[in-house]
């Protein structure tokens, strides 16, 4: 086999594991939601589940199926929304605070710092994808860099005195056409 044929293996087996990646992404997304589902119907049908939900278990189908950042507090509630006896706690918030942490730790979830003024949130951490930097994608994420700076910029900088650009007239020295 010829580099060339390595390099297209590689990049069949890169793009079969990126597209996996997004299909379990899907699933789980799903499998949370339905978990949700089930719980709640199985709470308003007035049935006991077979196999109970331990805290951790509960608080992973929650901060999985929410989608956006959650606060203890919403997590907390959406486990009583959801119908999960949290009664045997002493103190439940402070328990999901533990699990919260413990799950963060873990690599789990994504602990999200407050902004001034707010309450720090959990994120449920979907991972990332290996992707194969060549010499071209390196060139056109440094070059990509350069723009995003340019279109961010907010003042016009000024060369100094002395290393104007060709062609360029100070604002006080205006050239006078002779009639």
């Amino acid at each position: 086999m010829t580099d060339q044929d390595y390099r297209r293996a590689l990049d069949a087996a890169t793009r079969e594991y990126e597209e996996l990646g997004a299909k379990r992404r899907e699933i789980d997304g799903r499998l949370a939601q339905l978990s949700q589902s089930i719980a709640t119907l199985t709470r308003l049908l007035g049935l006991t589940p077979t196999v109970p939900f331990g805290l951790t278990d509960a608080i992973r189908m929650t901060v999985r199926g929410a989608g956006v950042p959650m606060t203890p507090v919403e997590v907390r509630d959406r486990l009583h929304a959801i119908g999960f006896d949290v009664s045997k706690y002493t103190n439940d918030l402070a328990a999901v605070h533990t699990i919260l942490k413990r799950l963060n730790e873990s690599g789990e979830i994504r602990f999200m710092p407050a902004a001034p003024g707010g309450q720090h949130r959990y994120l449920w951490n979907t991972g990332s994808a290996p992707v194969v930097l060549t010499k071209d994608v390196i060139q056109y994420m440094r070059d990509n860099t350069l723009d995003r700076e340019a279109a961010q910029a907010t003042e016009i900088d000024e060369p100094p005195p002395g290393k104007r650009a060709a062609g360029r007239v100070s604002p006080g020295k205006r050239k006078r056409s002779r009639r």
